[in-house]
């Protein structure tokens, strides 16, 4: 069925091109994503004419421009003030810490996430290995010396500082469920094979004062409500619009960057 928004059609080339910009889990769920956005980008140029508003006169992209500029008149987000900083900061401290600083030593097993037969043979290994180990942190610089695959073999496994976001996601959480000291009883499974794990030591991670965060604190509030703002306009938009050939009950996420 031909989608199209009051009457103005979306055409399928349209949506084929813009599917590059809207990666899922299978075709026809970026297809959907690709037309929902094209039709949201074409409910929004159809209001900033009716309502007769000119694009910046040196815009390198007139339409992105116009959009830009309905929106700067269509949401308008209130500055948020000492107090609502302060509320929102007593209430979520936990959100706003140092950096938590790690030193971790660790054996890396090289293994591919799609061979399965070097991935069994890493985890027998690393299970072996750990046998041998046990609490031995000795033991587990001279398994790092001999073993591992990673440059830090030659440090005994040792990795220096590491923060967050200098390592994968689930070796991070990984690092996070163990105490000081502990080596890993099981093995770690991440895209580059399998590793064991020695925690060494974890630094960091205290409560920040308001006054170093408060900055921080506006934004995420300010983002916040433009965010939930975006949403309402764009609903009150989807329902006073004539929409024919797809469904976009949902569209309560904001579809503009």
């Amino acid at each position: 069925m031909t989608i199209s928004v009051n009457g103005v059609e979306i055409p399928d080339e349209a949506i084929h091109r813009e599917m590059q910009y809207h990666p899922a889990g299978t075709p026809d769920a970026a297809q959907y994503q690709a037309a929902r956005a094209l039709v949201i980008r074409e409910l929004l140029l159809q209001e900033a004419r009716r309502g007769e508003i000119s694009p910046a006169p040196d815009a390198a992209d007139p339409e992105e421009s116009l959009i830009q500029e309905l929106m700067d008149q269509a949401i308008q987000i209130p500055q948020a003030d000492e107090p609502a900083c302060r509320r929102y900061y007593e209430t979520h401290q936990e959100n706003f810490r140092g950096p938590v600083v790690y030193h971790v030593s660790h054996v890396l097993l090289p293994a591919a996430p799609n061979d399965h037969e070097a991935r069994r043979a890493a985890l027998a290994q690393a299970e072996a290995l750990l046998t041998q180990i046990g609490t031995d942190a000795g033991l587990f610089i001279a398994m790092a010396m001999k073993y591992s695959a990673c440059p830090s073999r030659e440090q005994g496994g040792d990795l220096g500082p590491v923060t967050r976001g200098q390592t994968v996601p689930e070796f991070e959480k990984a690092l996070d469920r163990l105490a000081i000291g502990e080596i890993a009883s099981r093995p770690l499974e991440t895209r580059y094979g399998v590793h064991l794990v020695h925690l060494r030591a974890r630094e960091g991670g205290e409560p920040l004062p308001f006054d170093a965060v408060r900055s921080q604190v506006a934004e995420y509030m300010e983002q916040h409500v433009l965010r939930r703002a975006v949403a309402q306009y764009l609903q009150r938009l989807v329902g006073d619009a004539r929409i024919e050939g797809i469904d976009l009950e949902g569209t309560e996420t904001p579809l503009v960057q």
